[in-house]
């Protein structure tokens, strides 16, 4: 068993390990749907109820569409879409380097 700097092979391995489940607990989280979906849900909600609460003068300034209303309800359900995606299909967590000649993770 070779010694490095004071800590033994399975030590190292036990840290790599570590860092590894923690790296792809940080790419879950920062998972680009995750912030796409999280905002347009956030906006789609605030859209929606500026939509709801619109008088009958705005709406007629719009030629009759509640535009507010609408738009919010494709931002909610475009939201709901990459939320959903996100969960349906998550990221796969990453691979280690395989070191091409050994077939063992490269040092």
């Amino acid at each position: 068993m070779s010694e490095h700097s004071g800590y033994s092979d399975r030590d190292l391995q036990r840290e790599v390990t570590e860092l590894q489940s923690k790296s792809a607990t940080a790419a879950r989280l920062f998972d680009i749907r995750r912030i796409i979906g999280g905002l347009f849900v956030v906006y789609g909600i605030i859209v929606t109820i500026a939509g709801i609460t619109e008088s009958d003068a705005d709406i007629a300034k719009a030629q009759d569409i509640n535009i507010n209303l609408w738009t919010g309800l494709g931002m909610l359900a475009l939201g709901l879409f990459f939320l959903a995606w996100l969960w349906l299909r998550p990221t796969a967590p990453p691979t280690p380097d395989l070191d091409q000649n050994t077939e063992r993770p490269a040092e």
